[in-house]
């Protein structure tokens, strides 16, 4: 075979799986691991994919990478929904309580099905505290609903409120739920997302809550981003649309999180 085909079948290996590695490769075409890293190194420099340890990954997969609120509310809409729909259910009207909803696209569906909250009775209360400018705006709408926004600098690809003031309020707070967004969860990385001040605040949020339930369709399962925000045993529920992988599904069950399918 020659490379140039070789280099051919990475690419769709890479396009398929999205992630491959240097001994896999080598005994798949039967050639020495140096071999196989010249190959990528090719690969790479015609940008079709890129270097990681041990292997590679397509490019749609870099760590910084990081769409906007817009162009995120176009993709795995049905999926979110599902979530969205499942965490309700997690939310009591019985009772007076408190959630803690994180910026985000699943997060914001949550807070599209929270405009028509009713409490159970009349007594029963639910303050909703969040740090997304959008969900603040959507559940005002509901008079049934106390609404508390956290204070920052208001970062406009996500229109979230982030900042050192912003993780000062949550560290004098503890909700009885926080729902975190999250753009990737990986078996040994955990929670990740692209953001260092995003992530920071996801950090307070989780740290401050009773119980967080994250929320993230199978697109961003398997998936690692540059900054970890949470260990998988910080979380004490996650809610996805598709069975996990084999390998994070038991460092899952090993980190005691619940996993319900939407």
């Amino acid at each position: 075979m020659f490379a140039e085909e070789r280099q051919a079948l990475i690419v769709d290996l890479v396009a398929s799986s999205n992630r491959v590695t240097v001994s896999d490769l080598a005994t798949r075409f039967d050639i020495t691991p140096e071999t196989v890293r010249r190959d990528l190194d090719t690969l790479e420099s015609s940008r079709q994919l890129r270097r990681v340890h041990g292997g590679a990954v397509s490019f749609d997969r870099q760590s910084m990478a990081e769409l906007s609120l817009e162009e995120r509310q176009t993709q795995h809409s049905d999926e979110k929904q599902r979530i969205a729909a499942a965490a309700l259910a997690l939310i009591p009207a019985s009772q007076t309580g408190s959630i803690l909803l994180d910026a985000g696209t699943s997060t914001e569906l949550l807070a599209d099905l929270l405009v028509d909250w009713a409490p159970a009775a009349p007594a029963d209360e639910l303050l909703v505290i969040t740090n997304a400018v959008p969900i603040a705006t959507k559940l005002a709408a509901n008079p049934a609903i106390q609404i508390y926004i956290l204070g920052g600098r208001v970062r406009g690809l996500t229109r979230a409120v982030v900042g050192p003031s912003t993780i000062a309020q949550l560290d004098a707070l503890r909700p009885d739920i926080a729902f975190v967004g999250a753009n990737g969860v990986h078996a040994e990385f955990g929670f990740s997302t692209p953001d260092a001040i995003e992530s920071a605040v996801k950090t307070a949020i989780v740290r401050s809550a009773r119980r967080v339930v994250a929320l993230a369709d199978s697109s961003k399962l398997d998936k690692e981003t540059l900054i970890r925000f949470a260990a998988l045993g910080d979380i004490d529920v996650l809610i996805t649309d598709a069975l996990p992988s084999n390998e994070l599904a038991a460092a899952l069950a090993a980190a005691d999180v619940e996993v319900v399918i939407a």
